[in-house]
């Protein structure tokens, strides 16, 4: 999948399904055409990209907190063997390694302090993500910042109301990543 098809694919469909395995099936029913998969285990990763691909989903594995996969070339190796569609990291390095294998990747910030909003510049500079995260995604002051750039802004962490969907939205995010269940069917 290129770049371009995945932002064609969110400019349809903006609301990304971020999942655990808890909510696994429910996200393969819903409308949402890309997952965020926050709880990858290595014993069953195959099997959730076959179904994933089945359903008609792109779906984006979150290393870091993936279970029993290495967080380092290897382990991404493994996840663009499994046919994932892309990695999402907050780790420079491991965003570089998914590029490296062919992967599309969302490198995922958290916009704590001004400080904090200055390294995400110099970050962005070393690791040309495909798309950017940024959490919480309930800031559009901040989104509003980056997605002036040349990087998509996906908003993501404590979206839970249409309206903060909608305010994400309409300071530029390209799409926005959440838990809740309902959001998915917007």
């Amino acid at each position: 999948m290129q770049a371009t098809e995945l932002a064609d694919r969110l400019e349809a469909c903006p609301v990304i399904a971020a999942i655990r395995d808890s909510k696994w099936q429910a996200a393969l029913a819903s409308p949402a055409e890309v997952l965020f998969y926050l709880e990858p285990h290595l014993q069953t990763i195959s099997q959730r990209v076959l179904q994933a691909h089945e359903a008609g989903k792109a779906m984006f594995v979150h290393l870091d907190l993936a279970e029993g996969i290495g967080k380092d070339r290897e382990g991404v190796e493994y996840l663009a063997n499994c046919g994932v569609d892309g990695i999402i990291s907050t780790r420079a390095q491991i965003i570089r390694f998914a590029k490296d294998c062919g992967l599309l990747t969302v490198q995922r910030f958290f916009a704590l302090d001004s400080q904090g909003l200055d390294s995400v510049q110099e970050m962005m500079k070393s690791t040309h993500p495909h798309f950017m995260e940024i959490m919480p995604g309930v800031i559009p002051k901040v989104i509003q910042q980056f997605a002036s750039g040349n990087i998509p802004v996906i908003a993501g962490g404590l979206i839970e109301t249409k309206q903060e969907i909608t305010a994400a939205l309409g300071s530029n995010a390209i799409a926005v990543s959440t838990g809740c269940e309902q959001l998915w069917y917007l």
